[in-house]
Parts: C-alpha cells; sequence; structure tokens
C-alpha cells in the first residue's frame, strides 16, 4: 500500500510540473504552428517572467501570481514589438534566417539580465512557500498544485481562444495555410504579430507562476527552451492539445525517473523520450503527417 502511495504521490507530482512545461511547450508550437518559427529565445522570456516576478515582489510587495496579471499585458507589447523589429522582416526568409535572428535574440536578452542582475541567484519568498495541502494519502506542495492549475487554465483558455473567437480562427486558418488566409482578407502579418505574443506571454507567465519554487539565474533561459522544444516534438509541431500530452509526459518521466532511477539524472530522462519518439514517431505522439502548403 505505502509503495502505490509513493507511486500516486511521484505521479500528482509529475502532472503538475507537467502542467507547467505544458503551458512553456503550448507557446513554443503555437509560435511555431502558424509563424514556421522555432524560437530560440523563448526560454528567455520565460527568465523575463522570473526576474519580474521578483522585482515587484521585493519592490511592491506583490505576489507573483497578482504580479503576473499586471505585468502580462506590457509583456505583450515588448512581444509586439519584437516581432515587428525583427521576425515581420524574416516572413519568407529562409529557415536558417529565423534560427540566427531568435538564437541571436536570446543572447541579447540573457546577456541584458545578467548586466542589470548579475549572476547571483534571485530568489523570493511567499507566506505559502513550504505549505501542503492533504488529499487523502496524498500531501501535494501547494505552490507546486497552484502552478500547475494556473497554467492549466490558461492553456485551456488559450484553447478556446482558438477554437471560438474569430482571431482565433485566424490563427488556424494561418496555420493550415497562409496564402488561402490571405485571399480571404485575413491580415496574417497581424496574426503573426498576435501569436508572437501570445507565444511570448505564455513563457512569461511560465516564469511568474514558477518563481516561488525556483531561483532566477540569467541563463536559466536555454534549459527551458530545450524542454519547450521537448514538449512541442512529444505532442506533435504545431499542436497546442499535443502541447499539453507532450508537457504531462515530460513531467511525469522526469519525476518518475528522479523518484525511481537517479534524481541527478533528470533532465535526461525526459531526452531520452524525446530520442525515442524521433526514432519511433518522428511526427509526434499526437501529432499527424500533413501536407502544408
Amino acid at each position: 500500500m505505502e509503495v502505490f502511495v509513493a507511486f500516486l504521490q511521484n505521479l500528482s507530482g509529475g502532472i503538475l510540473i507537467g502542467g507547467v512545461y505544458a503551458l512553456v511547450g503550448a507557446g513554443l508550437t503555437l509560435v511555431f504552428g502558424v509563424m514556421r518559427v522555432i524560437n530560440f529565445a523563448h526560454g528567455e522570456f520565460l527568465a523575463i517572467g522570473m526576474y519580474l516576478a521578483f522585482i515587484m515582489h521585493s519592490s511592491l510587495g506583490l505576489d507573483p501570481f497578482l504580479a503576473m496579471l499586471l505585468a502580462l499585458p506590457f509583456g505583450f507589447l515588448f512581444a509586439l514589438g519584437l516581432e515587428r523589429l525583427i521576425l515581420s522582416h524574416l516572413i519568407d526568409a529562409p529557415e536558417d534566417s529565423t534560427l540566427l535572428a531568435t538564437l541571436g535574440l536570446a543572447l541579447i536578452l540573457s546577456n541584458t539580465l545578467l548586466l542589470l542582475f548579475g549572476a547571483e541567484p534571485k530568489t523570493l519568498y511567499v507566506p505559502y512557500a513550504t505549505a501542503t495541502l492533504r488529499l487523502g494519502a496524498l500531501t501535494l506542495s501547494l505552490p507546486l498544485l497552484l502552478a500547475g492549475g494556473i497554467a492549466i487554465l490558461i492553456i485551456i483558455g488559450l484553447s478556446l481562444f482558438l477554437n471560438f473567437t474569430e482571431q482565433g480562427r485566424a490563427i488556424r486558418a494561418t496555420s493550415q495555410n497562409r496564402l488561402g488566409a490571405e485571399l480571404v482578407g485575413i491580415n496574417t502579418r497581424a496574426i503573426h504579430g498576435l501569436v508572437f505574443g501570445i507565444g511570448t506571454v505564455a513563457a512569461m507567465a511560465s516564469g511568474f507562476i514558477l518563481m516561488p519554487m525556483l531561483f532566477a539565474i540569467p541563463d536559466i533561459g536555454p534549459g527551458f527552451t530545450l524542454k519547450a522544444f521537448v514538449v512541442t516534438v512529444l505532442g506533435g509541431m504545431g499542436n497546442i492539445a499535443g502541447a499539453i500530452g507532450g508537457g504531462l509526459l515530460l513531467g511525469i518521466v522526469e519525476v518518475l525517473g528522479a523518484s525511481y532511477l537517479s534524481s541527478g539524472y533528470r533532465d535526461a530522462y525526459g531526452l531520452l523520450a524525446f530520442l525515442l519518439v524521433l526514432l519511433l514517431r518522428p511526427e509526434g505522439l499526437f501529432g499527424r503527417t500533413v501536407q502544408r502548403v
């Protein structure tokens, strides 16, 4: 019985952290699905979210979850400006041009954080940092429960937006056929800006909800960019619903591997799952092979 309870405990932890991974991956897969851009600066936007949470907590005393609501609209405008300044000029450019552009942006953002805050890790303390919630035989970390729950709610909101709003339908049309979307009057350049803004906000929101559990350092971004890429491949490139499954799978694999094998190789278990999927099902566990125009 104790073994089963321990398994459920680890499984629940994996699901909750997997919800956060799903949010990180959903932003990346949305940008790729519409703009055909693999954003190597995605993790840096998460790092910016973490530092904003630190600043707003240390200077204004705001809880990270409340600070997130206030900061994300400005994050959207920041992303919109970056898209106009950089990516809008590379819409029809070769793929290596967009890769280099986002890689350069990642280096600029990470080094800017280093110049502004230094290399010393930044942490913040909230009253519920060590609080737990008892559910039957399970004991769940309250910060992790909040992080996973809020991440899943954001993803649900994003899915509703994409499926039941006029702009969401325009995004899906642009994703399926950009030329066809333009022929029916959709401003695909504006859609690209909207999508990049949404993807950036998803990454920044992940930084806010992770801050009560982690510490912020300038080079934390690449690790989360890699996780987002793993989630995207596991779920199927450009597949938002698949990103949910990919994120949950990654979280579960990492937590179970760290609990039953070795915690020192936690990140390696997710990469192993990533490689297996590439070998056995290159279109992703929840994706399908399609021909795009």
